[in-house]
């Protein structure tokens, strides 16, 4: 099983929102990069740490799980989509999506700040300076922790 970061904006989508939904494409995701991990390194029953960014305090808020495999990003082929990709077709996509499910909320945040400050935690992607992908993998002694902070029982 592989592990993951996986980011959004609170007021776009937070964990309460998947809370609600149980389950949900990760579209629009434009980075190339990004779009390979779900594409080709995400599998059905991976875990996530779902982080709120852009967000005051910014940090982890809970568990999200990868369901399915990946498939097309719908979006990349809706004109009216701010995701839209001319160059895309159905015969050769070029954006890739996984769905994931609600798994756990976070009693409290783990805040980046704190995340920073942890020894073991501070390792992670997310404190690398320059790291903006809105998906990053995450070494399973580094999700075992952040949820152990988080007072989160590791899965």
């Amino acid at each position: 099983m592989n592990h993951w970061l996986i980011k959004s904006e609170p007021d776009v989508f937070s964990i309460d929102d998947l809370a609600k939904v149980k389950r949900e494409p990760w579209s629009g995701v434009r980075n190339y990069q990004a779009r390979n991990f779900m594409w080709k390194d995400m599998k059905p029953g991976d875990l996530a740490l779902f982080y709120h960014s852009n967000a005051k305090p910014p940090g982890i808020a809970g568990i999200a799980k990868v369901v399915g495999l990946p498939y097309p990003d719908p979006t990349q082929f809706d004109s009216k989509s701010e995701y839209f990709d001319p160059k895309a077709t159905p015969e050769k996509p070029r954006w890739w999506l996984v769905d994931f499910e609600f798994v756990g909320k976070f009693i409290n945040l783990l805040p980046l700040e704190a995340i920073k400050a942890d020894p073991v935690l501070s390792e992670m992607l997310i404190c690398q300076r320059g790291t903006r992908l809105s998906i990053t993998p995450v070494d399973p002694l580094h999700h075992k922790r952040a949820c152990k902070l988080a007072g989160w029982k590791a899965l």
